[in-house]
């Protein structure tokens, strides 16, 4: 398994907290968040409007996307300091995201607590793409969250992701759907 890209809210963390263990800050935010504020920001019809972008998407490629949603992470977690990008990578291994026929699978993960976007990639895609463009990714939706505008920035998000994708690695007749296209809130 291999993993690629950046999370431009891990990166500003990583400059400012050294000492992730006992951010108080951090941890009111993770007790804060629950999921009545996942439910808030994606009720049911914003779900259904990703999944059907995850369900066309899929048709322009051989690739694979899940999206995942984690609303925080709990106490013993917080105080090891587990960051969103580790939390990333261990989604991204128990949802199997790595396990698809041609090594293409890609997960988009949002810690809500903390806003951050991690985009995981399966080493099929990385080998043909940059660490800047997940960058980007990264950026764009980010902006869209500090603004509150979830379902955007989750929806850009994917539309980039799938332009990228369709360009290395274009469909092969009828599609094999290898992951759940619906958004999985954890």
């Amino acid at each position: 398994m291999a993993v690629a890209a950046v999370s431009v809210g891990a990166a500003h963390q990583a400059d400012g907290d050294s000492d992730m263990n006992f951010d108080l800050k951090r941890i009111w935010s993770h007790l804060c968040t629950g999921n009545f504020t996942t439910r808030k920001h994606f009720p049911t019809d914003v779900l259904t409007e990703i999944t059907s972008t995850i369900t066309s998407s899929e048709a322009k490629h051989t690739g694979q996307i899940q999206f995942a949603v984690e609303p925080s992470l709990g106490l013993p977690e917080l105080l090891k300091g587990v960051t969103a990008r580790q939390r990333a990578i261990d989604v991204f291994s128990q949802l199997r995201v790595w396990d698809t026929e041609e090594n293409c699978g890609v997960l988009i993960y949002l810690l809500e607590a903390e806003h951050q976007i991690e985009i995981v990639a399966d080493r099929g895609i990385t080998k043909l793409s940059t660490p800047e463009f997940w960058e980007t990714v990264c950026v764009q939706m980010e902006r869209h969250l500090k603004t509150g505008h979830f379902k955007e920035g989750v929806i850009e998000g994917i539309q980039l992701i799938t332009e990228e994708i369709a360009r290395n690695f274009p469909p092969k007749g009828a599609s094999k759907n290898e992951l759940d296209n619906a958004p999985i809130i954890l």
